[in-house]
């Protein structure tokens, strides 16, 4: 009865950590990608974004993303970039709270309007321990040391924003060793 009971209890701990990890990947511009004749202004309107959320941005080779402080989005100053992306499909983890901004390379793009302001969240009980971060060789990470990384473009782009709670609670090291104990209990 006791092992039962340990059981229960590791099960229960177990479906508490994959229910409260629940970072959102958000493609920038919807369908539209990140591109000139996409109203971005709008774009965040009814989206909230919480630390660990992650942006996908997707765009042509004619564009570009730079992240840059709020004095050079204000300007649309590219030169000056906290970090730049290029290779058409990069993603940008929400590590910490307050705002983060973004234009296009192409400064005539960002005096058009190809630029976007993020105002993560700080709501720490929906944000998984460990945000994803993993380096891809021939990435934007991978040439410049810093958070992003990259994975192959989709057939498609999508609206919907999808949760890697699972996927990251599947190959969590914790998790196996979870259930190799619980295995054991039995």
């Amino acid at each position: 009865m006791e092992k039962l009971l340990i059981l229960i209890y590791a099960l229960l701990v177990l479906i508490g950590f994959a229910t409260t990890c629940t970072a959102t990947t958000y493609t920038v511009g919807d369908t539209s990608g990140w591109d000139i004749s996409t109203n971005l202004d709008t774009w965040t309107n009814d989206k909230t974004f919480n630390v660990g959320d992650v942006l996908l941005f997707q765009y042509s080779s004619s564009h570009s993303v730079r992240e840059v402080t709020k004095e050079n989005f204000n300007k649309c100053e590219t030169n000056n970039a906290l970090e730049t992306f290029s290779n058409g499909n990069s993603t940008v983890t929400l590590t910490k709270p307050g705002a983060r901004y973004f234009v296009c390379g192409n400064k005539l793009h960002c005096l058009g309007g190809m630029k976007l302001q993020v105002n993560v969240e700080n709501n720490q009980a929906y944000a998984p321990a460990n945000a994803p971060h993993q380096a891809v060789p021939g990435s934007d990470q991978d040439q410049q040391g810093q958070g992003s990384s990259t994975f192959r473009k989709p057939s498609s782009k999508t609206n919907v924003p999808t949760s890697t709670a699972f996927h990251l609670a599947a190959s969590h090291p914790i998790v196996f060793a979870s259930l190799g104990l619980m295995a054991s209990l039995l």
